[in-house]
């Protein structure tokens, strides 16, 4: 896209903790954790609690590792439809509902783009399909992959459109016996691509719990010692609420709230 956002990631401000004390794993070796259909528990935290938290985690779990960085950046597109069904759909509350976006990992050059769906018990699946990391024409990307998308969404791919691009930095772990992901995620920001809209959401750390349902998280158990609890919130939904405040939002006021006093900072008027 022409428009796609070209970060430097000095401008995002490092953890205070090194990450070097966890032993590293590689993509390779992660191939057996990739939990395409899954169970996913979200946390909000304030960054300064994140320290506390990997310090327990390192004998415990492995850091994916690419090309000798542990601090991925990473970059996204949502589509959506005109009308933003998508985002609706996950406003409401509704179940079997679905999120297309293009997923680039910057340091890589890989992109994806994936569909990913949330059924009516709470389980998240995700298809995705490797594209060239030149196809930022959106249109010529939901063209050239028309069949993909068909079988898997139930819009149809002309009547998508980008609405949302984020950029964030990311830290993932894996459990020693290879059951679990979670994913750390830092510094986001996000983009309008109606309005060309830009928000930061300071302070705020989104950590995702992947898993297929069994046995017990010993992450979860150090989140709980900070009594940090389980709270659902889409990247994709909080930067489309941050950059449109004019979208129907009045069920995400809650979290609203909570991430404004997480981070201790005013992102979102209410």
């Amino acid at each position: 896209m022409d428009d796609y956002i070209q970060q430097n990631s000095t401008s995002i401000q490092p953890i205070e903790f090194d990450t070097q004390l966890f032993d590293p794993i590689s993509l390779s070796e992660m191939d057996g954790v990739t939990l395409m259909n899954r169970i996913d528990t979200k946390f909000l935290l304030n960054s300064s609690q994140l320290p506390f938290i990997l310090k327990k985690a390192t004998s415990h779990y492995r850091i994916l590792e690419i090309n000798g960085e542990r601090i991925t950046p990473y970059s996204t597109v949502y589509f959506d439809t005109e009308d933003v069904k998508m985002y609706i759909m996950h406003h409401n509350g509704k179940l079997n509902r679905y999120k297309l976006r293009m997923r680039s990992y910057i340091n890589s050059g890989l992109s994806f783009l994936e569909v990913k769906r949330k059924n009516n018990k709470g389980r998240t699946s995700k298809k995705r399909i490797n594209i060239e990391n030149s196809q930022f024409d959106s249109q010529q990307l939901l063209n050239d992959n028309y069949s993909f998308l068909e079988k898997r969404l139930p819009y149809s791919p002309e009547l998508l459109s980008p609405k949302l691009q984020n950029y964030f930095r990311r830290i993932t772990l894996v459990d020693n016996d290879k059951t679990e992901r979670i994913t750390i995620d830092l510094g986001l920001k996000f983009k309008s691509m109606n309005n060309d809209e830009e928000k930061v959401i300071d302070n705020l750390v989104i950590i995702e719990l992947k898993h297929d349902g069994g046995g017990k998280s010993k992450f979860r158990y150090f989140l709980n010692e900070l009594n940090i609890i389980p709270r659902s919130m889409s990247k994709y939904c909080l930067g489309m609420v941050i950059v449109n405040p004019n979208f129907k939002n009045n069920r995400f006021k809650n979290k609203l709230r909570i991430i404004n006093k997480i981070t201790q900072i005013k992102h979102v008027t209410i």
